[in-house]
């Protein structure tokens, strides 16, 4: 995670004396409190420190061990300080390099907030700062001022997105006003729409843009209560959340504001986002928190785009998470194929890499668009050789251009930077020709081709022909064979000047080589070496054997013994060393203007660039999808798609692509049918690890896959277009944040019933686990009739509730499927015997008629005594009711069965009404049946079960209940 740095260089100590110790802890004791997830670091140059909890955090975080501590202070400040440690202030020394990465973990991976501290003035004669201010914060959607250590020398593979929500209830309903910032792409984004109680637009809003922080009204008084469910639905999905004062939701200087930031394609304008009252106001609020109007490399970068929800599937965060969509934050470094991203993201370039997450995030819901993706994708499964050129040739040599146009703005690009845009630029010729070569079968995939890829390339081409021009002229290509990026000496006569002196005491440093070699008789390519040492400058090394030909020769100055030999030099070797490295100051001072001329030309580009970089982006991500749809242990179908709210689902042989590529699974592939009037609504009964959960997941995937426009995991696809997958999966508690599994299960459930329309698709698992059994069976039965009545989309309803069966008596189109399990009779000695259990993973239709909770305990090894005490109980359960009723009663129609129930209410009351005491009755007291003997009821409960008999035998229901008793 952190590399090799704190082994590859000595760590950094601390220069203060005790005096110094003691009153940098006074100063750290009278610091404001930290917001929870923040980390406080401070700049001491050649390194950072942190201290207290800070201090121990790090310790354990890259170091992994507290040994590296250092306890700052004397025990008095100690002990006046917030350190509950004796010993001082726990204090910790970290390198430039692993600040780095430690930061890059802190905002990416861990979600924390960051702030760097510097000094301000440093007192005579002492090295210790007396005073220390907060230069630079950063958050996980904030990380402007920190971007230049985060990234000026990784590529970004994930965007960096920040919102800012603003809320207007209103009689009967509420408005939301949403703006969002995405620095790597330049892109200021807003939107307005009206929302449900539940949410439900917003969260799919934060999904489908990768939001990773969120900047909300504060609530001094903690009484808006539309304010808090907005609180817990971001940070349901995950979101660091920033509250900010309702004065920054001011909206009055906002279209000033934005016009300075916006490119010269929007700065002006009458833009119809100005009219989006809500939206304005929170991006006032974003603007304000991000402080883009104070760094002037941004002013005149970005496009405004106005969001259109209905564009994208909606997901929620249940879905993201029951999909395994992205990575989870625990899962870096590990088994990428754990999620449909990592699988895959075979991508060659980091801006490849960041759109495929937005792909994913973003399906599409417009069949002409999918087909169109589709068609790109199929071309490079076709055709494996093009796509490894495309590859191995191209894509992995781009760099990423939108970073380094944010460098050349920012004015901290280097000759390297223009050259890498160079050598990129070299290689599209080449990449055209490579797609012009294309044969597809189809003509109008050939015209795609044409109009997505080769027109915007060969655009962008002859665009850069001048910017390819000027770096000729201007750099020395010859010098970049050896990695160094050095401008061309005639490119300014006075710099060829300095370069011709700088290659004359080149050879006149190689003449006194030759010269002190003949003199000591010493071979100079083997046992004489001039360095140019770190220390030393020019100088000559010699082994510790032949330091003696020195030792008494006073034209020799012995300078160093290190353990790689001896160190001289002589008097004109030193005056010639001199002279060298100040003419190369001089070299150097001059090529740095003349650099910075040069960087300010190729800032000029960075529109056609970003062109580019988008272009590059598409292939990639295409190019990648098409890689694992066609190298697949079991290749990868195109789907074929109906419009929304037309067609079925109809797969074969499906598989879930992230569990079939795991080592020593082997995956076994089922069919699945669900059709509109027939089908619509699938309960899944079985064992449990028999394999319900992945059964209905692998189908929320593969519709996902398709709307992405990718290959699926199945010999043959058929799917309808739908407006969003809704999940419920899953039964994990969220404690820390206050809420049950219980709660969790009705929140999530309850947006499901609020958002879903007849042409989303439903996944819930379990639904009920989380309260008591019969509690748990009476809201799934409730839920499960009313998305099978009401809603009518399609759903898959996994359940351990074997009595939901039932409902396919009462909705026609509801059909029971149960995984299948192979279960053989065990026989031991004495005459007992018992079962054994296969998980078969097949799907089938009907009902799974056993139960085989104890079986897989057995199977996961649980201790013999606690199954043998499960069997027996099981047992005497089973004695008190086999169930027998149940399974006479389930064949009944819903009429039937309400009939019925009202008949024996009906002659029990009639009883009851016979049996009560009339002296009881008319003192109004509890217990009416103390009138009677119990011989006495019993004779009454037979005269009145005689009358209501031929009402008996004319209800079916009533005569299966009769028979079973």
């Amino acid at each position: 995670m952190y590399g090799n740095e704190s082994t590859s260089a000595p760590k950094p100590q601390f220069e203060m004396d005790k005096e110094a110790e003691d009153r940098f802890c006074k100063f750290v004791e009278r610091m404001p409190p930290k917001l929870d997830g923040m980390v406080r670091l401070f700049d001491r140059g050649d390194y950072y420190s942190a201290h207290g909890s800070d201090a121990v955090f790090i310790a354990n975080e890259v170091f992994k061990t507290t040994n590296v501590l250092k306890y700052l202070g004397s025990a008095t400040a100690a002990a006046s300080s917030s350190s509950s440690n004796s010993r001082g202030l726990p204090s910790v020394t970290i390198s430039n390099a692993l600040t780095k990465a430690f930061l890059r973990e802190a905002l990416t991976t861990k979600q924390m907030r960051v702030e760097i501290y510097t000094a301000e003035e440093r007192a005579p004669g002492r090295k210790d700062n007396t005073k220390w201010i907060l230069s630079k914060t950063a958050s996980p959607g904030n990380t402007i001022q920190l971007e230049e250590l985060l990234f000026n020398d990784r590529d970004q593979t994930t965007d960096i997105v920040s919102m800012a929500i603003k809320v207007q209830a209103k009689e009967g309903g509420r408005t939301v006003g949403v703006a969002f910032v995405d620095i790597q792409e330049k892109l200021i984004g807003v939107t307005e729409f009206v929302e449900s109680e539940n949410f439900g637009n917003t969260e799919s809003l934060i999904i489908q843009l990768g939001v990773k922080e969120c900047v909300l009204q504060a609530d001094e008084k903690k009484a808006d209560h539309e304010l808090t469910k907005l609180k817990t639905l971001v940070e349901r999905c995950g979101v660091v959340i920033t509250e900010r004062r309702s004065s920054d939701f001011q909206a009055r200087n906002v279209e000033q504001d934005l016009n300075r930031l916006l490119d010269e394609a929007h700065s002006g304008l009458a833009l119809p986002e100005f009219d989006l009252k809500q939206a304005m106001s929170a991006l006032a609020a974003l603007l304000s928190f991000m402080n883009m109007l104070g760094d002037s490399t941004l002013h005149g970068q970005f496009r405004l785009h106005h969001h259109d929800l209905s564009q994208y599937m909606k997901l929620d965060a249940s879905a993201l998470k029951a999909l395994n969509l992205m990575p989870s934050p625990n899962d870096q470094g590990g088994n990428k194929n754990t999620s449909l991203y990592g699988l895959l993201n075979r991508c060659k370039t980091s801006q490849g890499q960041r759109l495929l997450g937005r792909w994913l995030k973003q399906p599409l819901v417009n069949l002409h668009e999918i087909m169109q993706r589709q068609s790109m994708v199929e071309v490079f499964v076709d055709d494996d050789a093009t796509r490894k050129i495309l590859q191995d040739r191209y894509l992995k040599l781009m760099p990423d251009f939108h970073r380094i146009s944010k460098k050349f703005h920012r004015r901290h690009a280097g000759l390297e930077d223009v050259v890498r845009v160079y050598q990129a630029v070299q290689l599209l010729p080449g990449l055209i020709e490579t797609l012009e070569n294309i044969s597809p079968a189809d003509s109008n995939v050939k015209l795609l081709i044409e109009e997505v890829y080769l027109k915007p390339l060969r655009d962008h081409h002859q665009r850069l022909d001048p910017y390819t021009q000027m770096v000729e002229e201007t750099i020395d290509i010859d010098e970049l064979e050896y990695h160094n990026y050095v401008l061309r000496p005639e490119f300014n006569s006075d710099l060829q000047d300095r370069r011709e002196h700088l290659l004359s005491i080149r050879d006149q440093l190689d003449a006194e080589h030759m010269a002190v070699a003949d003199d000591l008789k010493l071979d100079p390519e083997k046992k004489l070496h001039l360095e140019n040492h770190q220390v030393y400058r020019y100088s000559f090394r010699i082994t510790k054997a032949e330091a003696g030909l020195i030792r008494k020769n006073k034209e020799y100055i012995d300078l160093a013994t290190q353990k790689s030999g001896t160190i001289f030099t002589t008097r004109k070797l030193r005056a010639l060393s001199e002279e060298y490295f100040k003419v190369q100051e001089e070299y150097e001072k001059l090529q740095r203007v003349m650099v910075r001329q040069v960087v300010d030309i190729a800032a000029t580009y960075t529109v056609v660039l970003e062109m580019l970089d988008n272009i590059i982006a598409t292939i990639d991500a295409t190019v990648s999808m098409a890689h694992v749809s066609d190298n697949a242990f079991i290749r990868y179908v195109k789907p074929t798609l109906t419009e929304m709210g037309t067609g079925d689902v109809i797969l074969k042989a499906a598989r879930h692509p992230c569990l079939e590529v795991q080592d020593d699974i082997t995956f076994i592939p089922n069919d699945h049918e669900m059709r509109k009037g027939e089908s619509e609504f699938i309960v899944l009964t079985g064992p449990n690890m028999g394999g319900k959960s992945t059964y209905i997941r692998q189908i929320g995937v593969i519709a996902l896959m398709a709307q992405v426009g990718c290959f699926v995991p199945a010999e043959e696809a058929q799917l309808p277009i739908f407006d969003c997958i809704l999940a419920r999966v899953g039964a994990g508690d969220s404690q820390l944040k206050g809420v049950s599994t219980f709660m969790a299960e009705m929140l999530e459930t309850a947006t499901i019933i609020k958002s879903a329309t007849k042409n989303s698709l439903i996944i819930i698992d379990e639904l009920g686990r989380g309260t008591s059994t019969y509690d748990g069976f009476g809201l799934a039965w409730a839920i499960s009739e009313h998305i099978a009545e009401k809603i009518r989309a399609f759903c898959l309803f996994a359940t351990h509730f074997h009595e939901l069966t039932t409902l396919d008596q009462s909705n026609p189109h509801v059909k029971n499927l149960h995984v299948d399990a192979l279960v053989q009779d065990r026989h031991h000695g004495g005459g007992k015997s018992d079962r054994d259990i296969t998980l078969l993973y097949q799907v089938k239709e009907g009902i799974c008629d056993q139960s085989f909770g104890i079986h897989v305990a057995e199977l996961a090894k649980f201790p013999e005594s606690v199954v043998k005490v499960a069997k027996r109980k099981a047992e005497e359960l089973e004695d008190f009711g086999d169930g027998s009723a149940d399974e006479h009663l389930s064949k009944f129609s819903k009429s039937e069965t309400e009939q019925g129930t009202a008949l024996i209410n009906e002659f029990l009351n009639e009883w009851k009404s016979r049996i009560a005491s009339p002296q009881l009755q008319s003192q109004g007291e509890g217990d009416s049946s103390m009138g009677m003997s119990g011989d006495e009821m019993v004779r009454e409960l037979k005269k009145v079960a005689e009358e209501y008999r031929d009402r008996f035998e004319g209800n079916e229901w009533v005569k299966g209940v009769m028979s079973t008793l």
